[in-house]
């Protein structure tokens, strides 16, 4: 919340955060997990490939009494470098996940909503308490049932800002019309 507490005025002060649903931090991870699984359905099924279909994809034979890592070992360079890059492409997604999450502030003051997110470039999305016109609650079910969901606030004349997915959004739209309301 470094953001918002330097850009809070003398007379105002923080109703509520916002934070992100440990859902987000599930997804993240299983974001790797996949990207793991991937990795070793491509080794697994070059190396089954190779025992059915002989290709050139074995840069040394395969004997009677290989193992599987012994058989993965013998794989052209290039089907390992392809199932590591699945791996990396996973663990990007999850590093660009977490970035996003630790970078993201959301918060509701007496007098503004903020919506900050970036690490280099900055996107600040303001908008004064008394020009909102109306908030909307975007849930699906499995948002009913783990309650997260996300918020879409419709300002007048100034458009909509549309929140990422956060925890107990009614809660948050609550504090938004305490606010509203004094």
């Amino acid at each position: 919340m470094l953001y918002v507490q330097q850009s809070l005025a003398p007379d105002e002060e923080l109703v509520h955060i916002g934070r992100f649903h440990w859902f987000y931090d599930l997804i993240a991870i299983m974001n790797i997990v996949w990207g793991l699984f991937f990795a070793v359905a491509i080794l697994a099924a070059a190396v089954t490939l190779q025992q059915y279909v002989p290709l050139k994809i074995m840069r040394v034979p395969p004997e009677a009494g290989d193992g599987w890592i012994t058989l993965v070992q013998k794989l052209h360079p290039g089907v390992k470098l392809f199932s590591l890059l699945i791996f990396i492409m996973g663990v990007l997604k999850f590093a660009q996940m977490m970035v996003i999450k630790a970078t993201t502030e959301i918060a509701i003051t007496t007098t503004r909503l903020i919506y900050k997110r970036g690490l280099v470039a900055r996107y600040v999305g303001e908008m004064n308490i008394d020009r909102i016109e109306g908030v909307s609650v975007l849930q699906s079910v499995f948002g009913r049932m783990f309650n997260f969901g996300q918020l879409v606030i419709r300002g007048m004349g100034v458009g909509e800002l549309v929140l990422p997915i956060i925890s107990d959004p009614v809660k948050f739209r609550r504090a938004l019309e305490k606010a509203r309301t004094g």
